[in-house]
This record gives C-alpha cells, sequence and structure tokens, in this order.
C-alpha cells in the first residue's frame, strides 16, 4: 500500500513539521510556564488529536473546496491571523497566577486552553492548513485512499504528540526562572511576539 521509503519520508516530514516552531508550540510553552504541565494536557492532547482528525478530513476531499474557490483560503488566512493576533495579546497580558482578581477584571488568560478549544483552533490554524494539505496531497496513494489516508494520519499523530510535548516541557521548565513576575510578563510577551512570527512563512505559502 505504501512503501517503507515513503513510510520513513513521511515520518521525516512529519517530525520536522510537529517540532519546529509554531503557533501550536509556542502556545504550549507558554501554556507550560504558565501552568503547568498536568493543567496543559489537555490543550496538548487537543491539539494532537485535533491535527490528526483535521487531516482525515482534508483528506476526505475537504482540500476540494480551496481547489474549486481559491479565495477560501485568503478568508482562512485573514481569519488566523486576526485570532492568533488576539491570542498573542491575550499571552502577552496574561497576568502571574498568584493574582487572579486582576486576570478576572482584565480579560488576560486565566486558565489554559480546554481540550475542545485546541481541537477547534487547528482550523484556524495555517501551518496546520499546510501542513495537513501537503500530507495528503503527497502521501496518501491513490490506488488506496482510505487506508492509505488512515495510515497516513496515524503517522502523523502518533509522531506530533511527544513531538509537542517537548515545547510543553520546555515551558515547565522555565516555569522556576520565571517565578519572578517581571521575568514572567518579559517571558509572556516574548512568546507573543513569538506567536506572530512563526505566522510569516505560511502566510505567503500557497495552497
Amino acid at each position: 500500500m505504501i512503501s517503507t521509503e515513503v513510510l520513513m519520508a513521511l515520518a521525516a516530514f512529519a517530525l520536522v513539521s510537529s517540532i519546529t516552531p509554531g503557533p501550536n508550540n509556542l502556545m504550549l510553552m507558554a501554556s507550560g510556564a504558565n501552568f503547568g504541565f498536568a493543567r496543559t494536557i489537555p490543550h496538548l492532547l487537543g491539539v494532537s488529536i485535533g491535527f490528526t482528525l483535521m487531516i482525515c478530513l482534508v483528506g476526505a476531499g475537504l482540500h476540494q473546496i480551496f481547489d474549486a474557490m481559491p479565495w477560501t483560503y485568503t478568508v482562512l488566512k485573514v481569519v488566523s491571523i486576526g485570532y492568533l493576533a488576539y491570542l498573542a495579546f491575550k499571552i502577552a497580558t496574561a497576568l502571574p497566577p498568584a493574582e487572579p482578581a486582576k486576570r478576572a477584571s482584565s480579560g488576560a488568560i486565566s486558565k489554559p486552553f480546554t481540550f475542545l478549544q485546541a481541537v477547534l483552533f487547528q482550523w484556524v490554524n495555517p501551518k496546520a492548513w499546510t501542513m495537513a494539505l501537503t500530507v495528503c496531497s503527497t502521501y496518501v496513494p491513490l490506488n488506496h485512499p482510505i487506508a492509505g489516508l488512515g495510515l497516513v494520519a496515524g503517522v502523523c499523530g502518533v509522531i506530533n504528540l511527544p513531538s509537542v510535548s517537548v515545547w510543553t516541557i520546555m515551558g515547565v521548565q522555565l516555569r522556576q526562572l520565571l517565578s519572578d513576575r517581571r521575568r514572567q510578563r518579559t517571558f509572556n510577551a516574548l512568546a507573543a511576539l513569538l506567536l506572530l512570527a512563526s505566522l510569516y512563512p505560511v502566510i505567503f505559502t500557497k495552497v
């Protein structure tokens, strides 16, 4: 169905694309730093399962919408940029855990993403779209589309989970360093800027 060489190439693509900086990874790192690993687990699982589901749906024919109506991808980019800019603002203005009252009054982030929020976030994440479209168009065999899509999605999901977990662990390791309020605010501001910067290579990518 899929040769060993193609599977190895798929695994390499999944690893590189999953572990390199992007909106998911930077948000997971910020969540790990602000809320710890245990509270970030729903966010973590939502990213991995949500991305795997996206591959299945894109491979099942959702990408045909972009082929038939290319303008829809432009709309997706605009919506994605706007929402990610909003999230970057929330991260930049997040307050330390010791200040719940100020968090509530300021509207700053007071809790990590839920599982469902992380799943839904994949649909406004331009990097996830680019990865899913590339995987489906490159690695799903035409002679076995259903079984091939299942295998491709499974490989990507298995590799994605530990890859994005690395970023959460990195954030957790920073918690002690960020015990100082000023350092934490500086970290959140840098994380927000990196989140915006991570959009650059995918904003100009065409389907």
